[in-house]
């Protein structure tokens, strides 16, 4: 199968850097996937000079209980790193490998585990690429005297105007693997240095380029799912591996105050979850908070889901100006709660330092300690204005009167 000319066009228009493609070291963040392989042989192709770098960020312990992981499940681990040096072999580039797992369980695999044991339902990726993805690999390809980090994302980084050197974070073409979610606290620093070559592509046309490319061993390679170190889904034993005092029993409560049953830890529930939660009362009854405080479990109908405001911290502002301040000049944005949700629109404005969010609709199941992202509109090329964590939610009056946090 023969390389397609347009896709090299495609890659050429994403870097954006002056001059012939020769001109430019780029080093690509290769994780031993798909995305990031082939992103590394169409810069290869387009004429790039490249350099493949891959972190590793699972110590013996973790990879020991990694390694009943299907393949394409994991990321940076053992198997990854492997691939990803053979593939920097056949396509005759150089490949190095930083050792960052001690950062990683101290930046994300230890924060996630707080974060369950304080009631929150964390995103583990959003620390990763901020904490030890980008500040590591952006000092390792300034320091091989590179033009720019490249990685494998379905996103897009473009100048927010032909006068203006700083970039954007855009949607990409294809929504469907779209993950701005997860780069919205990116810097702007970082993202001026950072390009996204797949934005403009979809994942078919990715795997035909890696078999054009002869990167057979990656063509076919499954997506990567779940969290990277809890491949198999279950994340409460690895919360309780890190935390074993984090299975506490407590009381599983009703809105309405009445106490149903006992739990076995909060950190084995999620806001939403309806299924599993061991109690026979005649009418569907969903999670609808994590008090940690309490140590408490709290259920109602599904109309306690329904939020209509919350709180976000930690926010990172990408727009051109600061928020405003107050609700009556807040900026109409579409915001984003979950990953595998579509943005709705809200309002958004801070007050004394904290940003506050309003939905022109109450959203269902939204969790603290998710991402909440902000977007200048839905679908393709949108561009993200930043985001922070979900810090606490407003039930609506009546049903659950209390600031959940």
């Amino acid at each position: 199968m023969p390389l397609n000319p347009e896709w090299l066009e495609v890659v050429r228009r994403s870097m954006d850097l002056p001059g012939a493609p020769a001109d430019h070291l780029v080093v690509v963040a290769m994780s031993g996937g798909v995305d990031s392989t082939t992103t590394a042989g169409l810069l290869s192709a387009a004429g790039y000079r490249v350099a493949g770098v891959t972190l590793r960020l699972h110590d013996a312990e973790q990879e020991a209980a990694m390694a009943c992981a299907p393949r394409g499940r994991t990321c940076c681990a053992g198997r990854d790193i492997l691939d990803a040096r053979l593939a920097a072999d056949r396509l005759g580039i150089p490949h190095y490998v930083l050792d960052m797992a001690d950062l990683f369980r101290r930046a994300v695999i230890e924060r996630f585990c707080d974060s369950y044991v304080a009631g929150e339902t964390p995103v583990p990726c959003v620390d990763c690429n901020r904490v030890v993805k980008f500040d590591a690999l952006l000092t390792h390809a300034r320091m091989l005297g590179a033009s720019a980090l490249v990685t494998g994302h379905y996103a897009e980084s473009r100048r927010l105007s032909p006068d203006d050197s700083r970039r954007g974070l855009f949607t990409p073409a294809d929504m469907a693997r779209d993950q701005s979610y997860f780069l919205h606290a990116t810097t702007q620093a970082q993202l001026d240095f950072l390009r996204f070559p797949l934005a403009a592509l979809t994942k078919a046309a990715v795997r035909e380029a890696a078999a054009a490319l002869g990167l057979d061993l990656v063509s076919d390679k499954p997506a990567s799912q779940d969290i990277c170190f809890v491949p198999d889904g279950d994340y409460r034993r690895v919360v309780l591996r890190h935390r074993p005092e984090a299975a506490r029993p407590g009381p599983i409560l009703h809105v309405d105050g009445r106490k149903l049953g006992e739990h076995g830890g909060i950190i084995g529930y999620t806001i939403g979850q309806r299924r599993g939660l061991g109690l026979a009362v005649g009418e569907p009854l969903y999670v609808v908070a994590l008090d940690a405080v309490r140590n408490a479990v709290i259920v109602g109908p599904r109309e306690a889901l329904k939020v209509p405001a919350l709180v976000v911290r930690g926010v990172n502002w990408l727009g051109d100006a600061p928020l405003p301040a107050g609700e009556q000049a807040a900026l109409g944005l579409w915001v984003r709660i979950r990953s595998t949700r579509p943005p709705r629109p809200a309002r958004v404005w801070q007050e004394a330092g904290t940003v506050h969010v309003r939905f022109d609709e109450p959203e269902e199941g939204v969790a603290p300690g998710q991402a909440c992202v902000f977007y200048t509109g839905p679908g393709p090329g949108q561009r993200v204005l930043g985001g922070g964590t979900i810090a606490r939610t407003r039930a609506p009056v009546g049903v659950f009167a209390m600031e959940r946090t």
